[in-house]
Formats: C-alpha cells, structure tokens, sequence
C-alpha cells in the first residue's frame, strides 16, 4: 500500500537545467505530501527530456527489500511504473510468465510482476487477468505515452487533472488530492456542481472531485494520455470491468441448487482469503461482531496456524457499543482480540482532523469510529482485513428490504394524494409522531421511522416507481435541492437509468446502484483515507471480483429471505459461529453526531455556520442552512445528516485558507 504522484509537462520537455528543476522541485512536494501513505520510503523518477516526473511513497508490504522500491524500471528499460495496491495472484502471474519464457527476476515484489505482464501482454490483459487492488501510472518511455489504472471496485483513489493554462498545461495526478495541490501551479476553485452532488450524496461521486478540472478515475478503467491528449486537456478513458457486466452475466446463469450455491460461494471466500493472508507484515482483521465481519474472521481463522489479531472499538454512548458482540465473537473463534474503549471525548477529538484527513468534503460520520479503530490497529498490525461490501453484494442494507414493501404500499394512491400526503409528514412536528403509537409495531424506536419519513415525505408526489424511492433513500437532498449556490446540475451514475434498467428485480437494482456509486465512492473512500492516515493497509476479501461473480449467480432468495438479509452468508457463518452471537438488528458503525451538535459540538458548529461566514463564503444558501441549524439545536426537526454534510463542507473549506 502507497502513494503516486506524477506530473507530465509537455512544454518542459527538452531536457533543460530550468525544465528539470521544476519537474524535480514539483514531484518532490507532490510526494512528501502523500508520506503518510507510504512511511517506509520515497523515490522519484524524472524524464525532463519527456517533461515527465513521478513520484512515490512506500508501505512495504511485499519484499521488503531495496528490490521492491519505486519507481520501479522493467528490466527491458521501456517502462517505469508508480503502484499503489496490491496483486494477490502475482505469483500465478510469475508461473504464467515463467511457463512460457523465463523471466529474470531481480525480487519477489507483485510490482515486478506487474510490469514484466505489461512488457508482455499488455495493460488491458495484464488488468484481466489480474487479481487484486490497485491505482498505478506506468510510463511508456518508447511512446511518450502515459497510462493510469484503477482496481475494478475502485478500493484505491486515483485523481488528476489539468493545472495550468494554454501551452503550460500540465497533467498531475495523485492518490490524494493533498499531491495535486502541492504542485507550484495549482489553483483551482471549488466546483460548486460537485459541491451539489456532496450535499446530495454526503460524498462527491466519482468521477468529479471538489475542484473543477480535477477528477477521479473511475473504477475499473485505463486511461491513456500523451503530448496532444494533455495540449487538448482532454484523456482516452476506457473500462477494462464494469460491474454491471458481471451482474448480467450473474443474473443469466443463476445457481437454483442451494447448496451448491452455499458451496461456490464458501470456496470462492475462502480463496480470497487466503491470497489476502500474503504479506511480509502482520495480518489482522476488524471485527465487528456483526455478519460480514464475523465471516471474515472466521475463514482467515480456520486458515491461519496462529491465532489472529482482531479488533474492535467500543463506545461509552449507549445503543452504539457493539463491542461485547465483537468479544463474544472472537472469544468463539479463539482470535487474539483487541478492544479499544474510547470515550465520547476521545472520539469527538477526531472531528478537527477530518478535513485533513479526508481532503475532500466527505458526510459519513461513520469515518470517526473508523479513524479510531484503524489507529488502534496499526499499533500492531500493518495489514487488517474488513468485511466491507458484504451489504451491497448479498442483499444487506435496509433499503433492499423495506424498499419494495414500502412502494407497494404507497404506489396504489394517486399521485396527487401522494403529494398531499408528503406536504403533511413535511409538516408534522417531531412531538406529532407520538401520538401515533408506531414504535411497538416498529421495533427499534420511532426515531429511526421519523427521520426516514421526513427525508421521503417531499419526494412522494414525484416518485414513479421503486427505483425514485430507492434515489429519496440514499439521498439527503433531491436534485436541484442542494443549497450550494449558482450550481451547474451534474448527473452521476445513479441518474444513468441505462446502467440498470434492465435489471428485473429491484432489489437487484438497487444493489447494483450501491456497487456503482456507494461502495466506491463512500464505503470505500472512508476505509482508505481513515486507513492511510496512519499508514495502515485494508484489504477487502468479498472484492475479490471472482466473489462478487457467484454473489450475481444467487438468486435473491438467498440474499433476502423472511425479511431477513444476507441469507447465503449467515448459512456460511454458521458453520464456524453459533447463530446466537451474531443474530441481532443491524446496527452499522453510527455514533451519536445529532446529539453532539446540540451539545458538545454546539460552538464549533456555530462558529462554522456562522451568517456572516456564510454569506462572505458565497458557497451555500445562508439562510436555508441557518433554518436547519436552528430547528435542529431546538429539537423540533433532527437534521443531522444534512447538517453534517454542510459542516464537512465548511470545515474542509477553512482548511483551505
């Protein structure tokens, strides 16, 4: 696990003693601003002749040795390659290689491989045979041609974009954005269209960024620039995996045999796993307590020969400490466990640190918790497993189950009563829900049912279907709604109907949505930044794409059955952990913000939503944001959520000047 950075500047190429010493001085402050992912090292490769520079930062995972430094040069002296990821299979590689013409190996490193597989089968091949995560630059020197990559998933960043005007253009890139603003002619403002899709979505999707003219690469594709590509600021973008792809493939060719569908699945977990358990580092795991983290947990251990190092964090606040789940739970599994107790204090110390560590606007208060955990792991670890993406693959998130049932109670109504009905749930004061004597019926407490009612009240006039329904759920605004002034309306990958009209069930849909935009863009952004922060390498095993293969071959009655979710992985699991210490309501990694911003957090959220900071800003609609801070410290309506995405925002934005 690393950090890139590059540059290539056309109009420095040449060779000269100015050239050179402004690529050199560029990519060096390009680099040291990525240190924290990569604390082991750091190289930079300088091409001034090509007006090219690259630069990286070092966690040594594989070979450990100078052997497995970058910028790392093919031995045929036509590439030098950046990567940040890892390759799981890239001993497989080797023998392919090997099989049909040795090769000379200088070490044991799965960049070395990587760029032995370029040399010979090329970047497409080379990615689709390849079996792991990744973002990477690799510069061909024969072609002046430069090439970036991402993982299929999207589980590692890759920004870039263009800085500079006319003929001084200059192509950067960067695992973080942090790399792209350290170059000398950085100077790009807020995008206030993505600024719109953040307070939407509570992250900026891909492929925008918060800056205008910088973007992410999007998961599974290669880029391709040169001289011209740069002079046009413009790039060949293509996909070597979508996603989408391998749910239609999935939906085609589905396994009916349960058992036999519990079987591939079990085997295709356990050999990713397995290929994840490789490292010259130590190896952990987190561990929840709950389904996907408890499978995890439970195959590395049936696979280990010592006993694995898991951990957990725990919180004084009640209704949000899983920690005794997670103790229990490794107890059973014999693990050697860690948890960490932290206060309300503690935790909200995090808060300051985010827009650093985030450097971008990003609303999942779950990254305090995760920040937290990850930090306690890496004091022993240097690799932990998770069980991210169990949810968006096998049926797991609320909304897949509640959705269809919810739309088929409010679809036989006329649209117009459906507005009506939405103008009044609007409307209704927090005290008015009280009275309706819902909370027996709803199990958990009324709150959740609340907040959810209010989020989807002013959308119910507009809805046409399950999939508006689904769009109101994971969204805090509608579209246009967004208080970021003067904002062009972006689509992202959610508005694209093409990507998943054809899929028959919604809840298959609504999965594939999450894959496509909440997994990469949220879930995945959040353990990496949290993760990188103190240089701490996350794998995820049901990212593996040959597991996320036999999950689209499952029918969606062994995802979601009697309304319960994860059907397939729970069969899984309880072979290794008795049913009882993992069956209980899905809790997810929330922490109490609402309350703290009416109490402890009260100053430092009214200092950033201050009215005269905000009309002086000109980012946000003053006093629509004033409207939500004020019903919120008062009781009345609990915004967190839109909140917070406004605070994130604001702090990001003071950690600019």
């Amino acid at each position: 696990m690393c950090g890139i950075t590059g540059i290539v500047s056309p109009h420095l190429a040449g060779g000269s003693d100015a050239a050179t010493e402004s690529l050199t001085a560029n990519v060096v402050a390009m680099t040291a601003a990525l240190r924290h992912r990569g604390p082991d090292a750091g190289g930079t490769f300088v091409d001034s002749a090509a007006g090219l520079a690259l630069g990286h930062r070092r966690l040594a995972i594989l070979d450990l040795s100078e052997r497995g430094a970058q910028p790392m040069h093919s031995a045929c002296g036509r590439y030098v390659i950046v990567f940040n990821g890892e390759i799981y299979n890239h001993s497989a590689l080797r023998h392919e290689l090997d099989a049909s013409g040795a090769e000379s190996w200088r070490g044991t490193s799965d960049t070395e491989t990587l760029l032995a597989c370029f040399a010979r089968w090329g970047v497409a091949a080379t990615l689709k045979k390849s079996v792991g995560m990744f973002a990477l630059a690799l510069c061909d020197r024969a072609e002046r041609k430069l090439t970036l990559a991402r993982d299929r998933f999207g589980e590692k960043p890759l920004y870039y974009g263009f800085v500079g005007s006319g003929a001084g253009s200059a192509l950067v890139f960067g695992s973080e954005l942090k790399a792209l603003r350290a170059h000398a002619s950085f100077n790009q403002g807020v995008d206030r269209g993505a600024l719109a899709l953040f307070l939407r979505f509570s992250y900026v999707p891909c492929p925008y960024s918060i800056y205008e003219n910088i973007f992410k690469l999007q998961p599974g594709s290669i880029a391709t620039l040169d001289a011209s590509d740069i002079a046009a600021r413009t790039c060949r973008i293509e996909p070597y995996w979508r996603y989408e792809d391998v749910a239609r493939a999935g939906l085609a060719d589905q396994i009916e045999d349960e058992g036999e569908g519990l079987e591939a699945l079990e085997a295709a977990l356990r050999e990713a796993i397995g290929l994840q358990l490789v490292a010259d580092v130590p190896v952990g795991a987190f561990l929840s307590g709950g389904i996907d983290s408890s499978t995890i947990v439970a195959l590395m251990q049936a696979q280990s020969a010592r006993k694995v190092k898991t951990f957990t964090v725990g919180f004084d606040e009640a209704g949000f400490n899983e920690a005794p789940h997670a103790a229990a739970v490794a107890h059973h599994l014999g693990t050697e466990h860690t948890e960490i107790r932290v206060a309300a204090e503690d935790t909200r110390a995090v808060v300051p640190k985010l827009p650093e560590m985030y450097d971008e606007p990003f609303g999942d208060s779950s990254q305090i918790p995760t920040s937290i955990v990850c930090a306690a792991a890496r004091r022993e670890v240097t690799v932990a497993l998770s069980g991210d993406a169990g949810d968006e693959l096998l049926g797991g998130y609320n909304r897949y189950v509640i959705g269809p049932k919810l739309w088929r109670a409010l679809a036989p109504p006329p649209q117009a009563l459906r507005h009506l009905l939405g103008e009044v749930i609007g409307n209704m004061p927090r005290w008015g829900w009280t009275g309706l004597q819902l909370a027996p019926a709803l199990g958990r407490g009324l709150a959740p049912f609340v907040d959810k009612a209010y989020k989807l009240g002013p959308a119910l006039g507009e809805m046409q279907g399950v999939d508006d329904l689904y769009k109101a759920l994971v969204t805090e605004w509608t579209p246009g709604q967004a208080p970021a002034l003067r904002a062009s309306r972006f689509k992202s990958a959610i508005d694209d109907d093409s990507r998943y009209a054809d899929i028959r069930e919604a809840e298959h849909r609504m999965m594939l949505l999450d894959g496509l935009t909440y997994l990469p863009d949220d879930i995945l952004t959040k353990v990496d930044r949290a993760a990188m922060a103190v240089s701490l390498e996350t794998r995820v095993p049901l990212l593996d794409h040959r597991v996320a293969a036999v999950a689209w071959r499952l029918p969606m009655r062994m995802k979601i059955r009697d309304g319960k979710s994860k059907w397939a992985l729970r069969q899984i699991l309880y072979r290794h952990v008795p049913q009882s210490l993992v069956e209980r309501p899905k809790a997810g990694f929330a922490i109490p913000v609402g309350q703290w911003l009416r109490g402890p957090l009260a100053d430092w959220a009214e200092a950033l939503l201050d009215e005269s900071r905000l009309r002086a800003e000109g980012y946000l609609d003053c006093d629509h944001v004033r409207k939500l801070w004020t019903e919120h410290r008062s009781g009345t309506r609990d915004w967190t959520a839109r909140l917070w995405n406004v605070l994130m925002f604001q702090a990001w934005l003071a950690s600019q000047s």
